[in-house]
């Protein structure tokens, strides 16, 4: 495992395997690839197995806002590895996370700022 990858870990915490993260939303695994191949989700490999950040789960959903700020993020060049940082490193201005924001209800400033970044 890299420096980075390390890193990532740090700021995410829980991670899902694809299996995981289906059973709640009630899709198949497959159907979770497809969403990480369309850019509505990130998932990265994990202990060999393609998994997502678990806070990108709320409850029987996906957080809301979410796949679309997935999109305005890869729209804005970012990476996989850069569109986590951004979603999980603190900003004291959101306050809290990105992720955290949105999963409070509060993605609008967090799609605001995402879609400042793409211009």
């Amino acid at each position: 495992m890299t420096q980075s990858d390390r890193e990532i870990d740090e700021l995410v915490g829980d991670w899902l395997t694809l299996r995981e993260a289906a059973v709640p939303l009630g899709v198949s695994p497959n159907r979770i690839k497809t969403l990480i191949r369309e850019n509505r989700l990130m998932g990265v490999v994990r202990g060999g197995e393609l998994s997502i950040p678990a806070a990108f789960l709320d409850g029987e959903d996906l957080v809301k806002g979410l796949p679309g700020t997935i999109v305005l993020l890869t729209d804005a060049g970012f990476s996989t590895e850069e569109a986590l940082r951004w979603l999980f490193t603190p900003d004291e201005s959101l306050p809290g996370t990105p992720i955290q924001a949105m999963r409070e209800n509060r993605g609008t400033e967090v799609r605001r700022r995402a879609q400042g970044m793409a211009f």
